[in-house]
């Protein structure tokens, strides 16, 4: 196909080369009116350069395609990465959720009860949706601890002046 659309461009500009030039035979073809091989040598030269180069440029677009879709498909495989949740205190890392304790390199650390990622993801979601019924402003979220309490998740908003315990 590539060498079909170089012969049409070729030929093209035969046809405008033809129109401009006085003293051309317009009846007949290129071929016929390049009867020196050093000019048909020239051309099949060019014509080569030509199919050369685009099939150049099909290959790096073809490889900028292939990347766009490895780029793409990464990104739905981490938003397809199950169940995890990115801490709301840092957001930035995943938190770790086990039976008995949520924590965070940020340094979150909470003891539960039977938590899961799918129940605290709950949890989440449910709590930012009340809020956000109220208030359009977003909520921060505190790790906050007293003398003899362990540790909890605070969930608090400055513009309503709303607060929740979490965990």
């Amino acid at each position: 196909p590539s060498a079909l659309l170089v012969q049409e461009v070729m030929e093209q500009e035969w046809q405008e080369l033809r129109d401009r030039l006085p003293g051309l035979h317009r009846e007949q073809p290129m071929e016929q009116m390049l009867e020196d091989p050093d000019e048909l040598a020239v051309l099949e030269e060019i014509q080569q350069e030509l199919i050369l180069q685009e099939q150049l440029v099909i290959e790096e677009y073809e490889r900028g395609l292939r990347f766009d879709e490895e780029c793409l498909n990464a990104m739905l495989d981490s938003l397809d990465a199950t169940d995890r949740v990115i801490c709301p205190v840092c957001r930035k890392n995943n938190l770790t959720v086990k039976a008995h304790l949520v924590c965070c390199q940020c340094g979150l650390y909470i003891s539960t009860q039977d938590m899961t990622e799918g129940k605290l993801r709950s949890l989440l979601e449910s709590t930012l949706t009340e809020h956000s019924q109220r208030c359009l402003h977003s909520p921060e979220f505190t790790v906050t601890s007293g003398m003899e309490e362990e540790a909890s998740l605070l969930m608090s908003c400055s513009v309503c002046d709303s607060w929740m315990i979490l965990l």
